[in-house]
């Protein structure tokens, strides 16, 4: 089997303990990879397999290994064969540091070394970085984190295992009414209760915000694209910022005072402004929209 047959991608990541491997595994499940963490490595490969068997369902897995694993370096090494053979291809990713940073990082948390025993923290990092050595001359990429800030080293990992497409943020727009409530995961909240409300135009009340009609009436109100374009362009900026900072995701709560009518319009052409801008990826949903 190859990998274009199978249409899975395969990544190991391992390396020092204190290196940096829960953040990569969190970077590559905001990219779209399986990960699963500290799986034996004589159960690696039938993971993989089942992947490959998920018709399209699961299309990238990652698996996160450390010193835990009984037999580690043997049987890792192994593994990475056997699924070279099998046609997966797998990229490997070490994660190191200096011992100084390691202890820094060990002592923040008060936790132990896992390989440190009776002894000191730094005999505990000496022995792992004795024992991993082989892994490490073999991997594909080695980064060494010492030095990184955690939203570096999720840009790091971003590029060498993500596309342009995952490494975008998704921007949720919500439409919500107020007298229903706050959503409770919105990052940022517009009220648009400013706009004349159109349900208290007959001809208008028994549409939404969906209809031509409403959405012409409220993006023709005073201020309305004015307060567009102001947004758009604060967004732009709360965007980039938040992709500086390995944020990937952005609920953008839009209310009005039923949900119905002015939230709605708002939220869709917004939307669609948004949708233009490079980095982000859209969806609109409506949370009160049906609600008496």
């Amino acid at each position: 089997m190859n990998d274009e047959k199978s249409g899975v991608e395969v990544a190991v990541v391992s390396g020092l303990s204190g290196a940096g491997r829960s953040t990569a595994a969190k970077c590559l499940e905001d990219l779209g990879w399986f990960v699963v963490d500290n799986l034996p490595p004589e159960l690696v490969s039938t993971m993989v397999e089942l992947g490959a068997q998920a018709r399209g369902v699961i299309t990238k897995v990652a698996v996160v290994m450390d010193v835990r694993s009984r037999a580690f370096t043997d049987d890792l090494a192994s593994v990475i064969k056997d699924l070279d053979a099998r046609g997966y291809k797998p990229k490997v990713l070490f994660l190191e540091a200096t011992d100084a940073v390691l202890i820094r990082r060990f002592e923040s948390v008060r936790r132990g070394h896992p390989l440190q025993g009776d002894g000191r923290l730094s005999d505990g990092i000496a022995a792992e970085r004795r024992m991993l050595m082989p892994l490490r001359d073999e991997a594909d990429l080695v980064l060494d984190t010492t030095g990184l800030s955690v939203h570096q080293l999720r840009g790091k990992i971003e590029d060498a295992f993500g596309s342009e497409s995952s490494a975008r943020t998704r921007v949720t727009v919500l439409s919500f009414g107020y007298k229903y409530g706050l959503p409770m995961d919105a990052d940022l909240v517009i009220d648009v209760r400013f706009l004349p409300n159109p349900f208290w135009i007959p001809e208008l009340r028994d549409n939404t915000g969906l209809d031509s009609e409403v959405r012409n009436y409220v993006l023709s109100q005073e201020g309305a694209e004015d307060f567009l374009d102001r947004y758009q362009e604060l967004l732009r900026l709360i965007g980039a910022g938040y992709h500086r900072e390995g944020k990937r995701y952005l609920t953008l709560a839009v209310g009005c005072t039923g949900g119905k009518h002015r939230s709605v319009a708002m939220s869709e052409e917004l939307a669609g402004r948004l949708a233009s801008e490079d980095g982000m990826t859209v969806k609109v949903v409506h949370r009160d929209l049906g609600r008496e």
